[in-house]
């Protein structure tokens, strides 16, 4: 699934080249295009690509496309605007101001002021997102809102607050709700696009209005020192899938307290860290399958499997096949 998803973020970056970024917008009431390449410097193994279509006076519809690890990213609004994000597939963090990082990822929603990254850090902890925004400019939006949008009373400014409170910064974790506004907005036709998009982005502000936040079920923020300590432990754990950590051996190790280790490593990419080492193990384990003459043995004390019967049937359980037959799909 995961190859699928990066075969076509790949076909959809075709025209990016390593270390760029390339900027598509379509004016309002044009139907033309204004293509151009940032001149930042990016990380070689960066390739990114935000279309923007503009909607209405003030409203803004982005495709975002991102491969890569990490870049800094500076936003083309001012601090009046208020962005919508919506995570289609990988995680995506943001380092705002004031110290905080926000993580999210597949079908969540993510708000928060652009002033609070204007020129922030991003990084993809699975290397790979896509996924939409909408900004809205308060401002223009206090005279000038869109007919259906004013008879509905819908307020940007007033939604930020809802959602993020105090913190300006939040994310609302997956819900068929949200699933429902924005399963068919990523694959339509150029001629239906705008039309189409104006009614989803409609649709999706008279939701957030007339919709609550779920007590207890945002999504969390974390200070970007602890975040930094996990990134360290996540790389420790995926240069040594040979050997098997405790958490209470990482929690030592890197003074952090085992509690705090697992929400956080959990809320940076997205699953437990059992869980997603049992993956990346199973994931580099068909890499070597595919790549290598090693024996199946070699390769389950590669990955951390004592045995390679409980390799096989750990392989199985994930891959659906067991590892000699995905070995001779290749062969």
């Amino acid at each position: 699934m995961e190859k699928d998803i990066l075969s076509q973020i790949n076909e959809k970056l075709s025209d990016v080249p390593r270390g760029s970024y390339l900027y598509i917008r379509h004016p309002l009431g044009t139907s033309g295009e204004l293509k151009q390449f940032c001149d930042a410097d990016y990380p070689s193994d960066v390739r990114l690509k935000t279309e923007t279509y503009e909607l209405y006076p003030g409203i803004e519809l982005s495709y975002q496309r991102f491969l890569g690890s990490r870049f800094h990213f500076c936003h083309r609004h001012g601090a009046s605007v208020l962005s919508v994000d919506h995570c289609k597939s990988g995680r995506i963090g943001w380092k705002m101001h004031g110290g905080l990082s926000l993580y999210f990822g597949s079908g969540d929603l993510a708000f928060h002021f652009t002033d609070k990254c204007l020129d922030s850090e991003i990084s993809l902890p699975l290397g790979y997102y896509e996924g939409l925004s909408v900004s809205l400019d308060t401002e223009v939006l206090k005279t000038n809102r869109p007919e259906l949008l004013a008879e509905a009373e819908a307020d940007a400014e007033a939604l930020c607050r809802k959602f993020c409170g105090s913190k300006e910064t939040a994310a609302l974790p997956a819900s068929p709700h949200i699933e429902h506004i924005f399963s068919e907005v990523y694959d339509l036709p150029e001629q239906l696009k705008i039309p189409f998009l104006k009614l989803k982005c409609q649709e999706l502000l008279i939701f957030l209005t007339i919709t609550e936040p779920p007590c207890g079920r945002t999504l969390d923020l974390h200070y970007s020192e602890q975040v930094e300590i996990i990134r360290q432990i996540h790389d420790l754990i995926t240069e040594h899938p040979e050997r098997r950590y405790t958490i209470e051996e990482l929690s030592r190790q890197y003074l952090i307290n085992t509690a705090a280790l697992k929400s956080i490593f959990k809320s940076v990419y997205g699953m437990p860290i059992a869980s997603y080492m049992k993956q990346f193990r199973i994931a580099h384990a068909a890499k070597l399958l595919r790549e290598s003459d090693d024996s199946i043995a070699d390769i389950a004390r590669a990955v951390g499997y004592e045995s390679q019967s409980k390799f096989s049937a750990a392989f199985k359980e994930t891959m659906k096949i067991l590892p000699t037959d995905y070995r001779r799909q290749y062969k």
